[in-house]
């Protein structure tokens, strides 16, 4: 049924990709932009990482198959680029990095920072790619099933550019020193999450394997 279809994607995807869970990460890696170049970042993070998801979704196990790629090869790779996200928020080092950065240079940050870690591997990390795949499986061969995964995918992201205009309320609640805080808070959460990523890869790829 293509109810049942629609509430076990919108679950799914709603907690893998968990929206309200990446807001103070989006405000830790924002830091310091101003507030029109954060929505900027916003937009374009959901933007990608919507079609990273949909393109997942429609053309995403017969790539993976063509390669030989498996999802754990995502997962040891996600993790090991967000560790190095993570290492740069616990010594500041993304914070000076940006305060020092030119007015000129500020567009490409913004696609960069909107890219990675944003876009991938934070909302269309393994999880979401792994969960997409599954749900595109159960979709085959039904039309319906699939236009209602891929509309699924764009309200989740709708979900999370809400939420990451809705951050910089938060952000001022907090000041300058829970900012920083935060931040070196969330470079640790960040770091251990990666290593999970790496571990979660390492036994997948073992698995299949032996």
């Amino acid at each position: 049924m293509p109810l049942d279809y629609l509430v076990s994607a919108l679950v799914t995807l709603l907690v893998v990709v968990d929206p309200i869970g990446l807001a103070p990460t989006f405000l830790a890696v924002t830091h310091g932009l101003p507030a029109k170049t954060r929505k900027r970042v916003a937009l374009r993070a959901s933007a990608i990482a919507g079609a990273v998801l949909i393109g997942t979704a429609l053309v995403g196990d017969w790539l993976l198959r063509q390669l030989g790629i498996g999802v754990s090869a995502f997962r040891i790779a996600g993790g090991l680029l967000l560790f190095l996200v993570a290492y740069e928020m616990v010594l500041g080092v993304r914070i000076d990095r940006q305060s020092k950065q030119a007015e000129e240079a500020l567009e490409e940050h913004v696609r960069n920072i909107a890219a990675f870690p944003l876009a991938i591997p934070l909302m269309a990390g393994p999880g979401a790619i792994t969960a997409t795949l599954l749900l595109a499986g159960q979709a085959a061969n039904r039309p319906l099933s699939l236009a209602v995964l891929l509309g699924v995918i764009v309200a989740v992201t709708a979900a999370c550019l809400l939420v990451f205009l809705l951050a910089s309320r938060i952000e001022r609640l907090l000041g300058t020193t829970g900012n920083v805080v935060l931040s070196r808070l969330l470079g640790v959460i960040l770091a251990a999450l990666a290593v999970q990523y790496v571990i979660d890869g390492v036994r997948a790829a073992l698995v299949v394997r032996f």
